[in-house]
């Protein structure tokens, strides 16, 4: 985090690592051994919008030549979109998350709902028992946030997340603030 704050003047914030149960949950479900976890320590950057992120994600390549990429934006892991820079530090791979406020904003809301309704399987392709159809709509609404940041003239995604989702103008009024726009 000092490196990204001193080389690039952007500013990461830590990031809780995964907690014990998360890293079972994860070797559970078979998808990777413990060695090739690439998030269990790491920080987050949050930008604007998609330009600042294209930005951040060039100089932080520039300062981790070597790091992989793994680009969310455009396959998203079950909604959540982001891009994750993963150098090595010290032997050990470091995840940098780098995301807009948008991106924040949606990966927050699906995280507090995963643990509001005890559904963690919502973060990996599952529904929320008590309310069918909630990762359907955090689907849509990551699809419509994608379709906002890459033509954020173009309020017709807008327009159907607040006809399709049924949010009315509360939640247009919060997405729009995120973005600096008046609804």
């Amino acid at each position: 985090m000092a490196s990204i704050r001193t080389n690039l003047g952007l500013a990461p914030t830590g990031r809780p690592g995964k907690s014990t149960a998360s890293i079972i949950a994860k070797l559970a479900r078979g998808s990777m051994r413990l060695s090739q976890m690439q998030d269990i320590a790491g920080c987050r950057i949050l930008v604007v919008d998609r330009t600042a992120q294209d930005a951040a994600v060039v100089a932080l390549s520039q300062l981790f030549p070597k790091a992989r990429l793994l680009d969310l934006r455009a396959r998203p892991s079950h909604g959540y979109r982001a891009v994750h820079v993963v150098p090595m530090v010290d032997g050990y791979r470091v995840e940098v998350q780098v995301r807009t406020s948008l991106q924040h904003w949606w990966a927050e809301l699906s995280e507090t709902l995963a643990l509001g309704h005890g559904a963690p399987d919502l973060k990996y392709g599952g529904d929320v028992p008590e309310h069918p159809g909630t990762l359907g709509r955090l689907l849509l609404l990551s699809d419509l946030i994608a379709a906002f940041e890459e033509a954020p003239g173009d309020v017709s995604p807008m327009t159907r997340l607040v006809t399709e989702l049924g949010i009315g103008l509360v939640g247009y009024t919060m997405v729009s603030e995120v973005k600096g726009q008046q609804p």
